[in-house]
């Protein structure tokens, strides 16, 4: 496909971007900005979260990474969908009987300013992680297949992306973001349907036909009984859960469009009905897998060194103008929809919990956004340079790379609010960062202990609860014995 065709489309597609962002952003304040007005229709919060959700990594890696885990990921989906009625029926009620803006104000309210802003922090350097590994994925991509053709360094292809997101996100923030990722979502979602249509065409086979060679070939692969295979089932279903309840129930990212939502019902449902359609949608990413892998197989098509690249080997250089064009729109959607996202969710976290910018200009709506604005430029800075960085160090594939570094820091962020929430104890609000902060050093030592005592035993995804339970029990260590006035109870 050529590279000129290819940035046409991305230009065009970028174009559509702004046009629906100008007319979401019109009258957008800063309760615009970081919450939506709590206007956002459940629904629509609910079908967005779908792309925002799966991301480029999903667009591609998931894909990819079936060449070597096959369809064990599923296992983890499954777990994803227990997390998230944890999240509606647990979080979701404290989250909005607070009125929060930041989530990470709960530890505010709960132990002190102390976990306040290292709960702030983590997730700050969690999400910083995560979206420069997502967009670090998508980048190399469209580097690889479209602007090195035109001699365009790498850090100039990341800087004029980033710059675009910037500008279509920094005045409508949510209230424009909800309605992006709405066309992001059906984007993506269309191109993996005709991506797999037009490889059924090239392999004069039916759907039918597909499914059983797919059922029949090592791919299809589910349930891992080894325990000490960091792809056992147990593991990747209750890895799964606790992914969702840190990545998204204690995430400032996925829990901000849930926060503009209505009411809390209306938050909950959103919550559901994403678990529910999260599991075939994920199927069909793990199909598509199979099929590329079965369709190189057909074709004598050699398999890339880097799995990421397989779908975008494919796509670009074996299914004709069509099959790029379908594929470009679809990395372009699930870039922009993750991206658009972490970006705002950085810039209200760090501009709530870290400068505090809501209490020190209450009542000062212009110079509150003129702050929030270059807070927002400061991050897309930071966003630019770890992901130059990552241009250097990464060897890994990015799904992998994202979830093991996540459990490093997702794992204190789990630890403290199961502390907050199950337990009515106060602890030493001045010791929480450094259980927080010793925690990742812990749990890395306690998988290296595993690997030593069980002859090889691998560890997986769990390391975010072992990660989470040295938080927890560390922040018994330093409890106070008297029950706190400000504790929330949750209800079901």
């Amino acid at each position: 496909m050529s590279p000129a065709l290819i940035l046409i489309v991305f230009a065009t597609y970028t174009l559509l971007l702004f046009l629906l962002a100008y007319v979401t952003g019109r009258n957008a304040d800063n309760d615009s900005f970081f919450i939506g007005n709590r206007k956002s229709p459940w629904f629509v919060v609910a079908y967005g979260m779908i792309g925002a959700s799966l991301s480029g990594v999903t667009f591609i890696s998931i894909p990819g990474w079936v060449g070597t885990t096959h369809f064990t990921y599923f296992v983890i989906v499954l777990g994803y969908f227990v997390g998230y009625i944890v999240i509606s029926w647990i979080l979701l009620p404290i989250y909005y009987k607070l009125q929060l803006t930041s989530i990470y104000s709960y530890l505010d309210n709960r132990f002190g300013t102390y976990s306040y802003h290292t709960g702030a922090v983590f997730f700050l350097v969690s999400r910083i992680i995560g979206a420069s590994f997502r967009m670090f994925l998508v980048v190399s991509v469209l580097q690889l297949f479209v602007f090195n053709y035109f001699g365009i360094p790498f850090w100039a292809t990341l800087l004029f992306f980033i710059v675009l997101i910037q500008l279509y996100t920094i005045k409508g923030g949510i209230k424009t973001i909800v309605w992006t990722d709405t066309l992001q979502t059906t984007f993506m979602l269309l191109s993996v349907g005709f991506t797999v249509w037009l490889i059924l065409s090239k392999m004069d086979t039916g759907l039918g036909d597909m499914i059983n060679k797919v059922l029949d070939s090592q791919y299809s692969e589910v349930i891992v009984t080894d325990v000490k295979s960091s792809r056992n089932f147990i593991k990747l279903f209750l890895s799964g859960i606790f992914i969702t309840i840190t990545m998204t129930g204690l995430d400032q990212d996925m829990m901000q469009k849930n926060l503009s939502c209505k009411t809390l019902p209306a938050a909950k449902k959103n919550m559901v009905s994403l678990g529910f359609i999260l599991i075939p949608v994920n199927m069909v990413f793990l199909f598509l897998g199979a099929v590329l892998y079965l369709f190189a197989a057909h074709q004598n098509i050699q398999i890339p060194a880097k799995s990421d690249y397989l779908f975008p080997e494919i796509a670009l250089n074996h299914l004709g103008v069509a099959g790029g064009v379908i594929f470009i729109i679809g990395l372009i959607s699930a870039a922009y929809s993750s991206a658009d996202s972490a970006l705002t969710a950085l810039t209200t976290s760090f501009s709530i919990d870290i400068l505090r910018l809501d209490k020190k200009y209450r009542g000062k709506e212009k110079v509150l956004k003129r702050k929030r604005q270059t807070v927002h430029i400061m991050m897309s800075l930071i966003i630019f340079f770890v992901i130059l960085l990552f241009k250097i160090v990464n060897d890994d594939a990015v799904i992998s790379a994202l979830f093991t570094l996540a459990g490093y820091t997702y794992g204190p962020l789990l630890g403290m609010y199961t502390f907050g929430l199950f337990t009515a104890w106060k602890t030493d609000d001045k010791m929480v960062p450094w259980v927080a902060s010793v925690s990742p050093f812990l749990a890395y030592g306690v998988s290296k202990l595993l690997e030593f005592l069980f002859h090889g035993y691998k560890t997986g995804f769990e390391l975010l609860l072992i990660n989470g339970a040295i938080t927890f029990f560390g922040l018994i260590l330093f409890r106070i014995n008297r029950k706190d006035k400000n504790h929330v109870e949750f209800q079901i």
